[in-house]
């Protein structure tokens, strides 16, 4: 099964770079990231792809496998080059050594909790008004440290991009209030946390009312921030927050690039065109946090 993998990878990473259009037929995602490429000026220039089988199965003649696909982009735009990186989940089968079926798996972009509207008290206790500082460079090494692996010292989730997003922001010095309330605040104490820290939308709604200990500032444009600010995500466009990433990184216009969980990835350009989630009702919100 390794070897049918393998071959499979070598025919597969040629349609990222390749002119022929029709090829494209029997594997969407590359006609779908060289679209996303060229809308922004951006050219694939090489890519990489290492599989790691994570189950596999025979019954009768038909050999399953469901494997995690490592891909690797060198980027040109502007004479400049840069690695985007993403890890997908897919499974694949094949018939006497033939090719049949090969699809990526979908995970819904929605947490198994609701996700509750944040409460924000009106007076801050005097531990809220100390001041801090956000590190941003702590922010996005850790991003980079734990984009495709989990830190066991946190709960890992089947859907871990606000997770993921919060444990970047507290490596940041971002300080934590509300415990032991879920719906107050957003805070993480081993075995507990907040809305706000495992729930898309929670955090959406936090960053965008806090008034003390981590606060961020809206602004109308992703140009406008910078390393380690946060981007949220409403796929569907129908006012329901589902994903969120942070800004690691810059293309050559300046624009955001991002790192995320659930779908692992780094250094990804901000729109999400390429994603099997995005659809045109998608809608942003883009937060750049504050010091107090």
């Amino acid at each position: 099964m390794r070897e049918l993998l393998q071959d499979l990878f070598e025919k597969r990473v040629d349609l990222f770079v390749s002119e022929n259009r029709g090829s494209k037929l029997f594997f969407p995602k590359a006609e779908k990231k060289q679209a996303a490429a060229a809308k922004r000026s951006a050219e694939i220039v090489k890519v990489k792809a290492l599989g790691n089988i994570v189950e596999e199965s025979v019954e009768d003649e038909f050999k399953m496998i469901k494997y995690n696909a490592h891909y690797q982009y060198l980027i040109k735009q502007k004479g400049q080059l840069y690695l985007e990186e993403e890890i997908e989940e897919r499974i694949a089968k094949f018939y006497k050594g033939a090719l049949v079926m090969d699809e990526e798996i979908i995970t819904p972009m929605q947490h198994q909790e609701p996700a509750q509207e944040v409460i924000v008290p009106e007076i801050e206790d005097r531990e809220e008004r100390i001041s801090y500082e956000y590190n941003r460079l702590k922010a996005v090494q850790y991003a980079e440290r734990w984009w495709n692996t989990y830190n066991p010292a946190f709960q890992k989730f089947e859907n871990n991009c606000t997770n993921y997003i919060s444990q970047c922001l507290r490596a940041g010095e971002a300080p934590m209030r509300g415990h032991p309330n879920r719906g107050n605040g957003w805070w993480y104490q081993r075995t507990n946390w907040s809305y706000s820290w495992a729930v898309a939308h929670s955090l959406k709604n936090y960053l965008g009312n806090s008034k003390s200990g981590l606060r961020a500032r809206e602004v109308s444009s992703p140009d406008q921030l910078i390393l380690g600010d946060v981007i949220c995500y409403d796929f569907e466009g129908d006012g329901r927050f589902n994903h969120n990433t942070i800004v690691t990184g810059r293309d050559a216009y300046g624009m955001p690039l991002v790192n995320a969980n659930t779908y692992n990835s780094r250094m990804r350009y901000w729109a999400y065109e390429d994603s099997s989630a995005y659809t045109p009702n998608i809608k942003y919100r883009f937060y750049t946090i504050i010091d107090n």
